[in-house]
């Protein structure tokens, strides 16, 4: 559990840093990309070991047919990843679509997953993301969105999204949670 923890402590201030101390942030300079990609990195080791070691109760037994629920969220959030960097439609109409995703992905697995384990590491990740948007609101609360665009783009992220669902499934496979079936 309290690898868990710490690995969503971490994870969360590195890439709140900005927002909660940015005077001290901008004294790092490009130190600090490298400061917040170490601690990311470390954090998400800390999250999967502290996750997997976690043998936590069960608080709810989610019904069967939940999975399809779920993988069509996750196909959903991973569009939304795909989507933040190409200036789709989703892009030009959503401001924080990477947040939405995160969002999207840990409502997701909240979902399928009754346990204490998920609900921290899921729950905190969904508290993360909310959190993060509303700093950004608040900290610039002017937002344009971008400009162009095109089919082609679009496609790319749908296309994109689809195979990385399928990567994503034959890896949790290879982990033990076959989430297709």
């Amino acid at each position: 559990m309290l690898l868990l923890i710490l690995g969503l402590l971490l994870w969360s201030l590195s890439h709140m840093l900005r927002r909660i101390a940015p005077t001290y942030r901008a004294e790092l300079g490009k130190r600090g990309y490298r400061m917040v990609a170490i601690a990311s990195g470390v954090g998400i080791v800390l999250m999967i070991f502290g996750y997997r070691a976690w043998d936590s109760g069960q608080l709810w037994y989610p019904p069967a047919g939940m999975r399809h629920v779920n993988n069509l969220l996750m196909l959903i959030a991973i569009y939304l990843f795909a989507a933040s960097g190409m200036k789709t439609w989703v892009a030009r109409r959503f401001r924080h679509p990477m947040l939405t995703g995160v969002i999207v992905w840990a409502v997701a697995h909240l979902l399928v997953n009754g346990d204490w384990a998920s609900v921290v590491l899921f729950g905190g990740m969904l508290v993360w993301a909310l959190l993060e948007m509303a700093l950004i609101n608040r900290d610039e609360p002017q937002w344009v969105p971008p400009t162009g665009g095109s089919a082609g783009k679009e496609i790319g992220a749908i296309v994109g999204a689809v195979v990385v669902l399928g990567v994503i499934g034959y890896i949790h496979g290879m982990l033990g949670y076959w989430p297709f079936g």
